[in-house]
């Protein structure tokens, strides 16, 4: 009886919760004949803010939209077991957990177009492996990572429109014909793709895409043909049917070579050059996994990259394998080189006696270097007599034409020590002298050395960069002959760092010397328009000056000259003033004759009445009115 009441208790609850629907959703169900039949619930509450968490269990179809739902929540679906559709459309989504969809293993279509989503957790979809149809339509998605291409195989529907995409992983058209790799049958399902209104950047990443818009009766469908290009800006406005690029090409790494060994404590330069489109990025990693920092980089072309990593002064832990890894978009590849160091020092001390006896014994200490492809190789000897608590060992060396010294073996008066005290040599790098910057320009400069020691066919390495950037070194090469060597490529106003390495040499002491570039201002420029200006000046003021000085000679030469007779300066500075008089009315023979001269005197002459002008008007006087003077 108990078990029969708890029976009918489950039951119920069961029925009442399938009965169940949220309060602000509508829920229908869609019953058939034989009493089966499915759910769907529809919420479109404009005051909704949460996702349902009281949907019925049986919902086979759930759509949320034009609501004020901002996030989707972990597990918001889990217990919808049956759940084959989900609609979650024009709300202001703008955040998707990663486990949002956990648990809907049977889920056929997934729509979140008209919301605000930028990041989508593409991981998410391996937790839906039923899923056929995706839309993103109408977000604001700016990428789709490579890591998302795995999880859109099973995918027939894409649309990603409407987004602010501007390229497209270039693995993804492979999962899709004609790029995959799987056989085409004729049975084989469209894929449907909606890639339309996005602001695309036409470059090789995106070829297979445009190659797949060229071709005619495709398995893969666009939504919109008519796709263009909106950058670069000679393929703005450009339709994928028309544009032309190339494809992506996957790394290729070469190394100078496959193995090197070295001297212990002399310098390594290795070197690897990459191929690919576009052009790869370049790293070194050292034998323990570290990265190094201390390249020289260069592209000389598109789609080509070389990268130098120098070792400097290598011990016995720097052995191993470097690897140089190049990678782009379109894939990744490796080159090892092995190093392995020249020199080890086995150290084998024959038994102390406390006596003081100094007796000679076996060999005690031998150095021994492996034989080693460099310009010096090393041959170095050491034997050391046995030692007492209270004498010093004598020691006798042999060592033949190398570029390190024997070691010094001592004794302690307590107890028995080896210790190494490596002395440097002559090092030939010394030879190179008198390193300095002949003239610097604003984007070169002139480097000039002198070589005394080497032979002129020496080859050296000119490394430049700017002042305590050591990344972003650059490198020449040239010969101890030729003396001068032409930086270019500098920066204006910049402090620079040049250096001069001896290849065939493995001191690491490297001449260097700093100097700085001129500013970029045009001072050239300036100066030539100030000798124009003051050329023409010059040109006007030069005759005036020269006009000055003639007339400022003239006049001293003419108060050179005998002074006038002042008799004569009187006769020609003055005019002989005369008295023009009326005749006495008489009758004579003549009597067209008024007028008649006669001399003035001194007092008369002076007098210049303002009548006595030429232009003054002559009138009849009698005799007893005054004359009129006349100049």
């Amino acid at each position: 009886m108990r078990y029969t009441l708890y029976l009918h208790v489950l039951v119920c609850c069961v029925s009442v919760a399938h009965a169940f629907c949220p309060s602000q959703c509508t829920c229908v169900f869609h019953g058939r004949t034989d009493g089966t039949g499915s759910r769907s619930v529809l919420c479109n509450d404009p005051d909704m803010s949460d996702i349902p968490v009281n949907v019925p269990v049986d919902t086979v179809k759930l759509r949320v939209e034009k609501t004020a739902v901002r996030r989707i929540p972990t597990e918001a679906f889990y217990y919808l077991v049956d759940l084959r559709y989900l609609w979650i459309t024009y709300n202001s989504i703008s955040s998707v957990d990663t486990g949002s969809f956990y648990n809907l293993k049977v889920l056929h279509e997934l729509r979140l177009d008209g919301n605000l989503i930028s990041m989508f957790p593409w991981e998410s979809l391996k937790e839906m492996p039923s899923l056929r149809t995706l839309d993103l339509h109408n977000n604001r998605l700016t990428t789709v990572p490579p890591e998302a291409v795995p999880y859109l195989v099973n995918i027939t529907y894409l649309d990603l429109s409407s987004n602010k995409l501007s390229t497209l992983p270039s693995d993804l058209m492979d999962i899709w014909p004609p790029f995959s790799k799987a056989p085409l049958s004729n049975s084989s399902q469209k894929i449907v793709l909606g890639l339309q209104d996005n602001p695309w950047l036409c470059d090789c990443k995106i070829s297979k895409l445009i190659e797949m818009s060229k071709i005619a009766n495709s398995l893969v469908v666009l939504m919109d043909l008519f796709l263009t290009c909106t950058a670069p800006e000679n393929l703005s406005g450009v339709l994928f049917q028309r544009a032309e690029l190339e494809n992506c090409v996957k790394p290729s790494v070469m190394t100078s070579a496959t193995k090197i060994t070295s001297p212990l404590g002399s310098n390594v330069l290795l070197r690897c050059d990459a191929t690919g489109l576009p052009t790869p990025a370049l790293s070194w990693v050292r034998p323990d996994g570290a990265a190094v920092d201390n390249t020289v980089e260069e592209s000389p072309g598109e789609g080509v990259r070389w990268s130098i990593m120098s070792l400097t002064g290598i011990l016995n832990k720097d052995a191993g394998n470097y690897s140089c890894k190049a990678k782009n978009v379109a894939g990744d590849a490796e080159a090892t080189i092995f190093l392995s160091v020249a020199g080890t020092l086995s150290t084998t001390l024959p038994p102390f006696r406390t006596g003081s006896g100094t007796g000679p014994t076996s060999q005690g200490t031998t150095f021994t270097p492996a034989a080693v492809d460099v310009l010096n190789p090393l041959s170095v000897t050491l034997t050391a007599l046995p030692l007492s608590t209270t004498n010093r060992p004598k020691v006798t060396t042999t060592a033949q034409k190398g570029s390190l010294k024997p070691a010094k073996i001592k004794q302690g008066g307590s107890g028995k020590r080896l210790a190494a005290d490596e002395k440097s040599n002559k090092d030939p790098s010394n030879a190179v002298i008198d390193l300095q910057i002949a003239e610097e320009g604003l984007d070169s400069a002139v480097l000039l050395w002198t070589v005394d020691g080497l032979p002129g066919d020496t080859l050296l390495t000119v490394v430049y960069s700017p002042y305590g950037e050591e990344d972003t070194k650059q490198t020449l090469e040239t010969s101890a002959a030729s003396g001068k060597e032409l930086l270019q490529g500098l920066l204006p106003g910049t402090r620079y760092s040049v250096c001069l390495v001896v290849k065939s040499i493995t001191s690491a002491k490297q001449p260097c010397v700093d100097f700085y570039t001129l500013d970029s201002v045009d001072n050239t420029g300036l100066n030539q328009l100030f000798m124009i200006v003051s050329g023409i000046v010059c040109a006007l003021i030069l005759p005036l000056i020269a006009l000055l000085i003639y007339k400022i000679l003239a006049l001293y030469c003419k108060s050179q000259q005998t002074p006038i007779d002042e008799a004569e300066l009187e006769k020609e500075s003055y005019v002989k003033f005369e008295t023009i008089s009326m005749k006495h009315r008489t009758l004579n023979s003549h009597p067209t004759e008024l007028w008649a001269r006669r001399p003035t005197h001194d007092s008369e002459r002076m007098l210049l009445c303002s009548r006595s002008s030429i232009d003054s008007q002559m009138t009849y006087k009698s005799d007893s009115s005054r004359s009129e003077y006349l100049c």
